[in-house]
């Protein structure tokens, strides 16, 4: 008894994100968070599109989940109870079913060969131009589809490249091929978070829209058909670095409402998220699908216990900061000079910092266009022989992604839904004080930094409390 009484039951949180992968333990009792790991997925591979694909390998990411939980207390890992797991929204990868089947005479190891599953399409991928979305049949669904979507991307290999889609008999999410693999699960088992981020998916019903997609040659027998709202998708097959076989394993969930989860406190929160791209949102208590309007740029996707959270998205966060850098530095070097980016980093925060570094100048950051206006373009105004110093301009930059979400998402909508305070969270941001002054400066909200967990952490939680 006293072993007992001296043993935590723990919760394994995993997020497989765009860039990185997060693994957390958290106590089922207290919500301590009692360990964690992190590492960079480096996935992306080329495309033979160019800039308009965007895929990562998916073998290299199950790699890198697989190195996260190694890396693990071990005494800790035998005392986890449930496991919760979220990921990147929106993209898709193919496997065949049979590979995730696991031999009981071997090691389990969470891998599948390159072979026996395609790349995973991410959220970023614009393959479906604008007039490709069109030729799309209509939907009745509430969400729009956008390209990066799983359905739209499906679609397009359906009509390019149908040889492809005939190499494999299951898709979803990296993060739902996650839990196959850990489960050995034949089937995918597809949260409905995960369905309305794919497009075609009705969510007041629970269903994708299936006479619409067979009628223009979808590849229908594809689609995931168990779809659940939560709860346990299977149990772990065997012990997975002293995690015990048989061990519940919840449904993959999106990473925007497991950071959400994990952050808001209060239904007068709302969750600003800056990391590669950028989310402002907030619980919508009372939202109804059939209440939308065409022109409507807000996104309500499903949340947890019938509630859907109001998303003002943005394909332009943290990546054009980066990219902002990326060209200082080649510019350095042009110039004769090298200079690590860390050191740009920090020169920009210090000179950005500086209120006087504020002006007139606008720059729209949308070097990536927008999921609403893929063909516009970044662009700066305002500029005056005043503005060209490296801390106004780098000021501006930051304003001009605040401005970007607030031009979604204004302050008023907040207001009207009774926000009294912003959370934030992604590394784009805490790492940032200058973005943080002008999150400030636009929504006029108290600011409060999240919890270093992130969408990990609302997994965990997920799993366990909802």
């Amino acid at each position: 008894m006293s072993n007992m009484s001296a043993t935590k039951q723990l919760v394994l949180g995993i997020d497989v994100g765009t860039t990185s992968v997060k693994a957390i333990l958290v106590s089922i009792d207290s919500k301590e968070i009692m360990a964690k790991q992190s590492k960079d997925t480096q996935a992306n591979v080329p495309s033979d599109l160019g800039v308009e694909g965007n895929k990562q390998d998916v073998p290299k990411i199950l790699s890198t989940v697989h190195n996260c939980i190694s890396r693990l207390p071990k005494d800790l890992l035998r005392q986890v109870q449930f496991i919760g797991i979220c990921g990147q929204m929106h993209g898709v990868t193919l496997w065949k079913s049979d590979k995730c089947v696991h031999k009981e005479d071997t090691v389990f190891k969470l891998e599948i060969s390159r072979d026996d599953v395609s790349n995973l399409y991410t959220w970023q991928d614009g393959r479906c131009d604008e007039m490709f979305l069109k030729s799309l049949p209509k939907s009745a669904s509430h969400l729009p589809i956008h390209t990066g979507y799983g359905c739209a991307t499906l679609f397009w290999f359906a009509r390019n490249k149908p040889e492809k889609l005939q190499k494999y008999d299951r898709c979803g999410t990296v993060q739902d091929l996650v839990v196959a693999l850990l489960c050995s699960n034949d089937e995918v088992v597809m949260s409905t978070q995960n369905a309305a981020s794919w497009g075609y998916f009705l969510t007041e019903k629970n269903e994708w829209e299936k006479t619409a997609l067979s009628e223009s040659g979808f590849p229908l027998d594809l689609l995931p058909s168990k779809i659940s709202s939560g709860g346990i998708a299977g149990n772990l097959v065997q012990t997975w670095f002293g995690i015990p076989a048989g061990t519940p394993i919840g449904v993959a969930l999106g990473d925007l409402q497991c950071s959400a989860y994990a952050l808001l406190k209060e239904p007068t929160d709302a969750i600003l998220n800056i990391s590669t791209s950028a989310q402002i949102a907030y619980v919508h208590s009372s939202f109804q699908p059939e209440t939308i309007t065409e022109s409507e740029k807000i996104e309500y996707f499903p949340y947890f216990h019938g509630k859907y959270i109001a998303v003002a998205a943005s394909l332009n966060g943290g990546n054009s900061l980066a990219a902002f850098v990326k060209a200082l530095q080649q510019w350095a070097l042009d110039l004769g000079f090298s200079v690590p980016q860390s050191k740009i980093w920090e020169k920009l925060l210090t000179l950005g910092s500086d209120d006087s570094s504020i002006t007139e100048m606008e720059m729209i950051p949308t070097l990536l266009g927008e999921r609403y206006a893929p063909k516009q373009t970044a662009s700066v105004s305002g500029i005056t022989y005043d503005t060209l110093q490296l801390g106004q301009i780098f000021r501006s930059l930051c304003s001009g992604v605040i401005k970007n979400l607030h031009n979604t998402m204004p302050q008023t909508v907040l207001k009207d839904a009774q926000i009294t305070r912003i959370v934030g969270n992604g590394s784009g941001l805490v790492r940032n004080p200058v973005l943080q002054k002008e999150v400030l400066r636009w929504y006029n909200l108290p600011l409060e930094m999240g919890h270093s967990g992130d969408a990990a952490l609302g997994a965990a939680l997920a799993i366990t409390y909802s």
